[in-house]
Parts: structure tokens; C-alpha cells; sequence
């Protein structure tokens, strides 16, 4: 079959996979707890090769023959978000909602996936079905270190993910860092109690870390070169008990977020020397602990070149500026192998995560054809052999 029929099969399978996303819609599943999820999908995907399911809830499955391949991820996890949409098909798992478009996504990649098997294209696709991207620990780090991708050859990974943000069919397809890399500090700072009434007496943990919160905003506009972007957050402060007790101890911890592994290893530094110098000057101590999540998510730009110009060919819209300093642990894929993560407007202004957001139809089309697109563009570099697993 022409190439150019391919855009018309995909169509054909569009309303089957409407009917999968409404039952992955009313059946959600947290996450870690994506077993019906991923076997209500696995069923749904054509072929008769078995999958090998991988970090516990996830599985891959091949479609194709041998060599390299080129897969694309799709989320499973619900969150936990009393619904409000109103449908008839809305949740019917109490307190677990999908609010952020991962049924569509599956039902998107599965329409896919029936037209690669339909029109039986040279390049296998790996269908990659990810547990726990809303949590941790992440289910692309654990899917990314298990091996199994090396073991089938997977030389490119493709992802998609609706952003309300853009408009409608819009797809966002840029090169290089598009989501931040993710971590969280905690900083504690432990002093000597005392009776409010004597501070002189004290060494008062509470003040050293109100200071260094303080202090902590301008990490980013002093350390940081103004033409790269990052975030230092404190989000939460507990200290002490009573109004006239000084503690011995507080507690802050936050988030850190940055668009290059450069400046991400810099805050990091900062952090912990703000933190250790102001509490010293206080006559406390302070200890920073960082705990390390998603890298920079980097999109490759020999791919997204060639899947931008397969929605150009599709009269896509395409935007070349969107980046974000949200996470993503797609990231564990993108620091492994070329990769590209591509945003879809969806109608609607109704934000991710919310009891009513309620991607359509004519938004799964959308991710749909933005999936299709991926792995056409990924499928040519592969065939030429500009990238190897």
C-alpha cells in the first residue's frame, strides 16, 4: 500500500479506538495499580506476538519483524481526581479520574499501531505501555534500565501528550530541552530550643531557614544566565509547636526545575551552600537532602525535523516554540536513544488535571495523527540508518 494511503487507514480505525478510550475513561487506574488498564489495551492491539511486560503494571509488545524499531509510549496511570464531567462514561472507579489525556493517548496508539500492522510497513514498531509516569518511581526509568529496549532493538522513541495550553490540532514538535528536569530538596535546619522570652539564649533553627527561603529566591535570578530558564521553589515550612518555644528544628523542602543539565547541577550546588552558610551564620546546621527525579527531556533535532515535516505533508499546524518547565519522565527515554516529545492542543480550556477535563474526538485524531507522524519520521531515519539502537 502507497504511503500516502496511510493517513486514510488510520482514519478507518478511528472509531474503534473512540469506543477504547471511552472504556479505559470509565476504568481508570492509579498509579502502579495499571493491570486491567495495560491487559484492556494489550487486547486491543493487533498481531499475535506475545508481549513481555516489564516494570510490574507495563508491557511492550513488537509488530513486526527483526531489527530495529521505533517505539512509542503510552501512559496508563489515572489520578486521584474526583470526576466532574458529567458523561456518560465517566469514571466508575470513586476518587480516580483520567485528567490528563492518558486514555487518549493509549486509544491513539493503538489506532496506530492497527494501521503500521494494516498497511505492514518495513520498520517494526514497539508498542511501550508505561506504568507510573504520575508518580514515583517512574515507570520510563524503571521500562528504561530493565534492558528490554536494547533487547528489541529500539532505536527511536516517540511521545505525545495533549496540552490544553495550545490550540486546537496544533502540534508542538521542537528541538532540544521541552520539559524541565524534576527535583526535590528538603533542607533541615536543627538549632538549640529555648524559651521564647530568651532568644539570646537560643539558637534559633526557625529564623536561619525563614532567611534562607528568603534567600533561596534569588538563586535563580544571581547564579543563573538570564537567557536560560529555571525554578527554585520552597513549598513547604513546618518549624516548632508552641508560641513561646524556639525550636530546635525546621523543615522546608521544595522543588527544583531546569531546562539544561548544567544549570540543574548548579542550583544544586547553590542550594546546599545558601542553605549550610546562613545556617552557620545563625550558629545552626543545615542539612540538604535532594532527591533526584526526571532529567531534561530533550527532543532530538534530526527527528523532530523529519516528523515536523510529516505533519507539514498532513497540513498540521505546527509550533517550533513551545517548551515548559513541567516534567516528564519520557525524559529516561530521551537521555537513552533519539527521541521526540510532540504537545497537541486539545479544544476546550479546561486544564490538565482537573475533575473536567474531557479531551474529544477530534483530539485523539489529533494524537493520533502526531503518533502516526512520529513514527514515519523515525521510521525513515531508521531505514537510512542515521540512527541505531
Amino acid at each position: 500500500m502507497a504511503e500516502r494511503d496511510i493517513w486514510a487507514v488510520l482514519d478507518s480505525h478511528l472509531a474503534e479506538a473512540a469506543v477504547l478510550r471511552r472504556a479505559l475513561h470509565q476504568s481508570p487506574d492509579l498509579s502502579g495499580d495499571e493491570s486491567l488498564t495495560r491487559d484492556l489495551v494489550l487486547q486491543a492491539l493487533p498481531g499475535t506476538s506475545t508481549p513481555t511486560k516489564v516494570a510490574e503494571t507495563g508491557a511492550v509488545l513488537r509488530l513486526g519483524g527483526p531489527g530495529p524499531c521505533v517505539g512509542i509510549r503510552g501512559e496508563m496511570d489515572a489520578l486521584p481526581v474526583t470526576e466532574r464531567t458529567g458523561v456518560p462514561w465517566a469514571s466508575q472507579n470513586p476518587g480516580v479520574m483520567h485528567a490528563c489525556g492518558h486514555d487518549v493517548h493509549l486509544a491513539a496508539l493503538v489506532a496506530v499501531a492497527r494501521t503500521i500492522h494494516e498497511v505492514g510497513v518495513p520498520v517494526p514498531l514497539l508498542v511501550v505501555l508505561q506504568p507510573r509516569e504520575e508518580t514515583y518511581p517512574s515507570g520510563a526509568k524503571d521500562i528504561a534500565e530493565h534492558g528490554i529496549l536494547d533487547t528489541e532493538d529500539c532505536a527511536v522513541m516517540i511521545g505525545a501528550h495533549l496540552q490544553p495550553a495550545l490550540p486546537a490540532g496544533v502540534v508542538a514538535c521542537v528541538p532540544g530541552g521541552v520539559n524541565a528536569s524534576s527535583d526535590e530538596f528538603e533542607i533541615v535546619v536543627r538549632g538549640e530550643s529555648g524559651h521564647a522570652a530568651y532568644p539570646h539564649l537560643a539558637d534559633d533553627p526557625l529564623l536561619a531557614l525563614a532567611e534562607t527561603v528568603v534567600a533561596l529566591q534569588s538563586v535563580v535570578s544571581r547564579s543563573v544566565d538570564p537567557m536560560r530558564s529555571a525554578v527554585v521553589g520552597v513549598s513547604s515550612f513546618q518549624a516548632g509547636q508552641a508560641a513561646n518555644v524556639v525550636p530546635d528544628v525546621a523543615r522546608a523542602t521544595g522543588t527544583i526545575r531546569a531546562l539544561s543539565s548544567e544549570t540543574r547541577a548548579l542550583l544544586h550546588e547553590r542550594i546546599v551552600a545558601v542553605s549550610e552558610n546562613i545556617a552557620r551564620a545563625h550558629d545552626c546546621e543545615a542539612e540538604v537532602m535532594i532527591t533526584v527525579g526526571e532529567p531534561v527531556l530533550e527532543n532530538d533535532p534530526r527527528l523532530v525535523e523529519v516528523v515536523a515535516a510529516q505533519l507539514a505533508a498532513q497540513e498540521m499546524p505546527v509550533s517550533t516554540d513551545l517548551r515548559s518547565l513541567g516534567a516528564d519522565d519520557f525524559s529516561f527515554f530521551s537521555e537513552r536513544m533519539p527521541a521526540t516529545m510532540m504537545f497537541v492542543g486539545s479544544e476546550g480550556d479546561t486544564s490538565l488535571h482537573t475533575a473536567t477535563f474531557l479531551p474529544t474526538d477530534a483530539d485523539l485524531r489529533a494524537v493520533a495523527r502526531a503518533l502516526l507522524a512520529g513514527y514515519l519520521g523515525g521510521a525513515a531515519l531508521v531505514a537510512r540508518g542515521l540512527v541505531e539502537a
